[in-house]
């Protein structure tokens, strides 16, 4: 990862106008790199980059695969997809740091990319944990109750999350309250004090 201050964000979106739109919404706080698709996007990705803004529906290679190949990779990147694509429980099984619906304001896209940037620093498994509760949380406010609890994959998160809420407790030396556990995580890169 590079220094906050020089952080590389790489845009990997086949719609000039919204790439040209994140570009200029971020380039006063970070290098900002554009592909126009999914194989221009993996030409421009090296070490250098610390987050990656990637649509899911692009001609050719697809957000999804680009995403199976930076993980694939072991390139210690985050990412954020960006994308019209309304979540589904298909995502349980994607490697992204973030998900966003289309479309997205200044302050939404700025926020996520500050926020993926500090959790950079974050050891792996507090990583993970973060990446969990993410989806956790999209799934939450896409799907409707009964879907969830009649879901065996949600159902198999909300015990993941549990059992690395443990391993972080013990690691970290005991979590007092979960829940405002859960709001500092979250809260960092919203612009909070926490």
């Amino acid at each position: 990862m590079s220094d906050s201050d020089h952080a590389v964000v790489l845009i990997v979106e086949d719609e000039p106008d919204v790439a040209e739109t994140y570009r200029l919404w971020l380039e006063d706080d970070y290098e900002v790199r554009v592909g126009a698709d999914g194989d221009e996007g993996l030409e421009r990705l090296d070490e250098a980059v610390d987050v990656v803004l990637l649509d899911r529906r692009m001609p050719g290679l697809s957000g999804d695969q680009v995403l199976e190949r930076i993980r694939d990779g072991d390139l210690d990147c985050r990412v954020a997809m960006v994308t019209a694509v309304e979540p589904d429980f298909d995502i349980l099984e994607m490697g992204f740091d973030a998900y966003l619906t289309k479309p997205v304001k200044s302050e939404q896209l700025a926020e996520t990319v500050e926020n993926l940037i500090e959790r950079s620093e974050y050891d792996s498994l507090l990583q993970e944990y973060y990446g969990l509760v993410e989806k956790q949380a999209t799934l939450e406010a896409t799907k409707s109750r009964g879907e969830l609890e009649e879901s065996e994959e949600y159902a198999d998160l909300k015990r993941d999350i549990d059992a690395l809420r443990d391993d972080l407790s013990a690691t970290l030396g005991g979590i007092e309250d979960d829940e405002d556990f859960i709001a500092t995580i979250r809260g960092l890169g919203d612009g909070g004090d926490d």
